[in-house]
């Protein structure tokens, strides 16, 4: 699947627009995080063979709808699926008219989750190239830090024992780093699609379980 838009000024004009609708987000998911995720989905392009304008498009906009979660209750909404719906208006209005470009941005958008209750699944390789390019961005150093500050925003020790971890609840004062990656972090290696994002994501698991390895090590009681 290849499209003959050129990288011009409507990709500008989403690139600006995408930066507005991000200032409103929670900084675990903020502009920073959009521009990390973008710069690992072209190099996931790059050696996929991947659509690079779709790609760039989805990875842009994959974040979106994650405003309307900070207005709402924490994971009430699906802001993949807002997201879609909002990317749409804004590629129109961004002077996009290749109905089959838009829909299969929207793909990215609709499928970049890794908790899916819609099991909505990335079927193009666009997709699968931005589903792998978030994920990246929640492991190794970057993905610890980021578990860091997520769990202490919502009110979370700063560490608790497995047992501890694994019984508490989203969102909780259980909800720490450490559960982060016992419940997700440790398995995002397995879920990636993309040849090239596993390669990326093999190494940085390792990081994360070296970290976390120390971590349960030097708070042993």
């Amino acid at each position: 699947m290849k499209h003959s838009l050129a990288e011009n000024d409507w990709l500008g004009v989403v690139y600006r627009m995408a930066e507005g609708v991000m200032g409103a987000s929670p900084r675990c998911h903020d502009w920073d995080h959009t521009l990390r995720v973008t710069c690992n989905a072209e190099k996931i392009a790059s050696g996929e063979g991947a659509d690079t304008a779709v790609v760039k498009t989805g990875a842009l906009l994959h974040d979106i709808g994650r405003a309307m979660e900070v207005e709402g209750q924490p994971g009430g909404s699906c802001h993949a699926k807002v997201g879609e719906e909002k990317a749409y208006s804004l590629l129109c209005e961004a002077g996009v008219k290749d109905e089959v470009f838009i829909q299969h941005v929207a793909e990215c958008i609709r499928c970049h989750r890794y908790r899916n209750a819609a099991a909505e699944y990335p079927g193009t390789l666009e997709a699968k190239v931005v589903f792998d390019a978030d994920k990246l961005d929640a492991m190794g150093a970057i993905g610890i830090g980021r578990a860091f500050y997520f769990a202490g925003r919502n009110g979370a020790r700063v560490h608790n024992s497995r047992e501890e971890a694994l019984e508490g609840e989203s969102y909780g004062q259980e909800d720490t780093a450490h559960r982060e990656y016992l419940v997700k972090l440790a398995d995002l290696k397995d879920c990636m699609y993309t040849r090239t994002g596993r390669r990326m994501a093999e190494e940085r698991a390792r990081f994360m379980d070296a970290f976390f390895t120390r971590l349960e090590r030097e708070t042993e009681c």
